[in-house]
């Protein structure tokens, strides 16, 4: 508040002596008048109608006591309050109090000195009245318009902070879901191998020693695809990590020998030309793959299942069959639904646009 209050300070002075020193012959109590109208100046900001109304009639008083001296530009005060007032009040407001003003200051001059409505001062009275309604008008406007620009950059900075937080909300989804394919299946297989440890281990001690070398080796492998996994989280040049999953379907035969070792019987056919597919393509053909294994072995236990890669120009095709023990014709029909229906459709719909675009 201090520097507005020195500028209208000095501008309340500068009007008051071009006043003063444009008239002629300035007797004492014409001072009063000449500093009330610019004095008020410095009040304009807080309370612009008040101050209006103030340097407007002390302004006029001023005049009527040096008619015929000049000191015309008193006007400049009363004009400057008109100025705040347009500015910070609405344009409505400011055209009316505007009009009234100039119509009050014509109908003064003629009582004082009778002239014509249209003569030269009320006409330089008008276009300045309404050039100070103008610029004030304008000022506000521009300032609203910064006001809405500066709005609208803190809503898009808002916007921008909450689609960053949404796409951490998904990248933690995926790396979840990521861990939940890569490491779920070894984990449910090591408590099957486990489970089947604690079944051997009085009966048939050689039994459980080879289930507890599938749980080690299982757990080394979930150790490895873990590893994998949390390179994702690592900024670039930390470490010499994979940034990436590696596993894809190079990793296809060692996946199935582990489950083989599980108690699987897994065969497996390659149809079609054997291509390079692209590394989301290839890791997304391995979780398929995968998921639908382990769902084999845990609902239908130790069954045949056939794994069959049918590449063609446009798609990848992957179908995962089990044929279930007759004594689980239940599980034979949910993990044949799960397995077969499931795998085909999302292999086709996951696997099948990536790969069309990819294999191409």
């Amino acid at each position: 508040m201090r520097r507005p209050f020195v500028t209208d300070l000095a501008i309340a002075a500068v009007v008051c002596v071009v006043a003063l020193v444009t008239t002629r012959g300035v007797p004492a109590a014409g001072l009063v008048p000449a500093a009330v109208a610019c004095g008020a100046l410095v009040a304009r900001r807080r309370t612009p109608f008040t101050v209006f109304l103030v340097s407007s009639v002390a302004a006029e008083v001023y005049l009527v006591v040096h008619h015929g001296n000049g000191g015309v530009l008193i006007l400049a005060a009363p004009l400057i309050a008109l100025y705040t007032l347009a500015e910070s009040g609405s344009r409505r407001r400011a055209l009316t109090i505007g009009v009234l003003a100039v119509l009050a200051f014509a109908g003064l001059h003629m009582l004082v000195k009778p002239s014509s409505w249209l003569g030269a001062e009320n006409l330089a009275l008008a276009a300045l009245g309404g050039l100070a309604v103008a610029a004030g008008d304008g000022a506000r406007s521009r300032r609203e318009y910064l006001a809405e620009v500066e709005a609208r950059a803190r809503q898009a900075e808002h916007d921008r902070d909450a689609e960053a937080a949404r796409r951490v909300t998904d990248e933690r989804l995926r790396i979840a879901r990521d861990l939940h394919d890569v490491v779920g299946h070894q984990l449910a297989l090591i408590h099957v191998q486990a489970g089947v440890a604690a079944h051997l281990l009085d009966a048939s001690p050689v039994g459980a020693r080879e289930a507890l070398g599938h749980v080690r080796h299982a757990s080394q492998t979930a150790l490895g695809e873990l590893r994998d996994t949390i390179g994702l989280l690592r900024r670039p040049g930390e470490q010499l990590t994979p940034t990436q999953p590696v596993t894809g379907l190079a990793g296809l035969p060692d996946l199935l020998a582990t489950f083989r070792r599980s108690g699987l019987m897994v065969e497996a056919s390659v149809s079609g030309d054997d291509r390079t597919v692209t590394v989301p393509v290839d890791l997304t053909a391995y979780r398929v793959v995968q998921e639908a294994l382990t769902n084999v072995r845990k609902h239908a236990g130790p069954v045949p299942v056939r794994v069959t890669l049918r590449f063609r120009d446009d798609a990848l095709h992957i179908v995962v069959d089990n044929s279930a023990a007759p004594s689980r014709g239940s599980a034979r029909d949910s993990v044949r639904g799960s397995a077969r229906d499931s795998v085909r459709g999302s292999a086709r719909d996951s696997v099948r646009g990536s790969a069309r675009d990819s294999v191409r």
